[in-house]
């Protein structure tokens, strides 16, 4: 895991022509996506399964990551962040506690640009794969130029689950996930582009990156 300072950021939504700041505590951030080898180390009925690759574990829902985030912990012997109902349906974190989760969407933007202020940091070709240069598949994390702060695959590869609810009012449950990926056209990888999905759908491109709090 890598050391991010704290910090603020803005974000803003483009649908409603707003933007924010936001406050961001010190956290901790992995340097690459989470992988097929590290979800099938410990997700029944896979664990053990031969197809231990380096490249982004894919098809997971939201749902499936916060799971993913508890277990993880618990292996570590951590405590979990997340607080799940018998249904599924309401969703909790513990921002205090000293386990996996997944980023805060301002934590993600906020790692992403690495002191930096632009779309990008630092030419696209050299820092990500995307439609353009990735022959239309996934490929093994960490195999282009990082950003500042030691971080891998921030845009392209896959998009990343955040925590945030995108917009309650209008979408309702649906979740952010940010980044870009091997399938998106140039303009979509970019540390501002938001897109949204249902906690519960799984899709070819969309993957997730592990964070953990840092005790004040």
């Amino acid at each position: 895991m890598q050391n991010i300072p704290a910090g603020a950021i803005q974000l803003r939504d483009d649908r409603i022509k707003s933007s924010w700041t936001v406050e961001v505590n010190a956290f901790q951030l992995a340097p690459v996506p989470v992988t097929k080898a590290l979800y099938f180390s410990l997700m029944p009925p896979w664990a053990g399964f031969a197809d231990v690759t380096r490249v982004p574990i894919i098809d997971v829902s939201w749902n499936d990551a916060i799971h993913f985030c508890n277990v993880l912990s618990r292996r570590s012997g951590l405590n979990e962040c997340y607080s799940v109902t018998e249904d599924g349906a309401c969703v909790e974190c513990n921002w205090e506690t000293d386990g996996y989760r997944l980023p805060t969407e301002a934590e993600w933007q906020y790692a992403c640009r690495a002191g930096s202020d632009g779309y990008r940091y630092g030419e696209l070709d050299d820092i990500a794969w995307y439609e353009g240069n990735s022959g239309g598949a996934l490929h093994e994390v960490g195999k282009k130029r990082p950003n500042a702060w030691g971080l891998y695959d921030m845009l392209g590869n896959v998009w990343e689950w955040c925590w945030d609810v995108y917009d309650p009012d209008v979408y309702g449950s649906y979740r952010v996930f940010r980044g870009g990926s091997w399938a998106e056209e140039a303009r979509g990888c970019g540390a501002t582009c938001r897109r949204r999905s249902h906690p519960t759908f799984r899709i070819e491109d969309l993957g997730f990156r592990l964070a953990r709090s840092i005790s004040r």
